[in-house]
């Protein structure tokens, strides 16, 4: 668990997986040959071979009058095309009760975008039936990114997870459909990162004259930040995800806000500074 102070809001990361290898799946440019001379990026990020490491966790946003999860991972007893995220039984809601966020303490729910990582723990399994594991929230989700996975018939495995993590709260009537700007409370509101799906958001957080991001997906792994043009295989629109990472780390490069990749590995956050023609994360 990593815990980072934005002014008067604590943010809180709450894992469920963290392993090293097998992204060749998702960063297919990213092999071992390409990234072993980035070596800023290990121990952290790659091992001394060159596999990286990556992360799936939740963020907890806690305002002192607020509490956002950011995200829910994968979830427990779900069928999923990847073995080693198919009838997961992990003990993430005991790790986030043992962080000091039971789930019915959670009053937002924040789907950066609607991919079976980011989902997984919105509903769980109670007598046969997927119900919303945080009874006593709202979950946010962007109407751009909901109206389109909503009408998707082709990809069977979306289909599943919308069908069992997505639908499930909407039918209880717990979501609200939002903006990509949308404005979730004093100091936290969400950024539009598209590209990586056709209506991502990431999640920025400002108290106190600090400032911070949680990414969503528009950047996956460290190594992007040399490379912005080394895309996602399920990036929606690659053109446009790789202008969306130029463009952020444009921006934020030697600045003092803090970066928190939704699948960088511990220590999760940084800032972007200017390296040669490309970036780096300094933790």
């Amino acid at each position: 668990m990593n815990k980072w102070q934005v002014g008067d809001i604590t943010i809180t990361r709450i894992v469920e997986i963290e392993v090293a290898g097998g992204t060749k799946f998702l960063l297919p440019d990213a092999t071992p040959e390409a990234v072993r001379d980035f070596k800023w990026m290990a121990p952290h990020f790659m091992t001394p071979d060159g596999h990286l490491i990556m992360s799936v966790h939740a963020l907890v946003i806690d305002t002192g009058d607020r509490r956002i999860i950011v995200d829910t991972c994968i979830g427990n007893d779900k069928e999923r095309q990847i073995p080693s995220w198919n009838n997961l039984q992990l003990p993430f809601l005991d790790d986030l009760t043992k962080a000091g966020y039971a789930r019915e303490t959670i009053d937002t729910v924040m789907c950066t975008h609607l991919h079976v990582d980011h989902v997984g723990w919105n509903t769980m399994m109670v007598g046969g039936d997927w119900v919303p594991t945080f009874p006593n929230a709202r979950y946010l989700m962007a109407e751009k990114e909901f109206s389109y996975w909503q009408a998707q018939e082709t990809d069977e495995g979306q289909k599943m997870v919308f069908s069992d993590s997505v639908k499930p709260v909407f039918d209880a009537g717990l979501v609200d459909l939002v903006a990509l700007d949308y404005k979730i409370c004093e100091g936290v509101w969400l950024e539009p990162t598209v590209g990586h799906t056709p209506g991502h958001v990431s999640v920025r957080v400002s108290s106190q004259g600090e400032d911070a991001i949680i990414t969503g997906d528009f950047i996956h792994h460290p190594c992007q930040l040399v490379r912005p043009d080394w895309c996602a295989t399920v990036d929606f629109d690659q053109t446009q995800s790789e202008a969306t990472r130029r463009e952020v780390f444009d921006r934020l490069a030697g600045t003092s806000t803090l970066v928190i990749g939704t699948h960088f590995a511990t220590p999760t956050a940084g800032y972007i500074k200017r390296d040669g023609d490309g970036y780096r994360l300094d933790v």
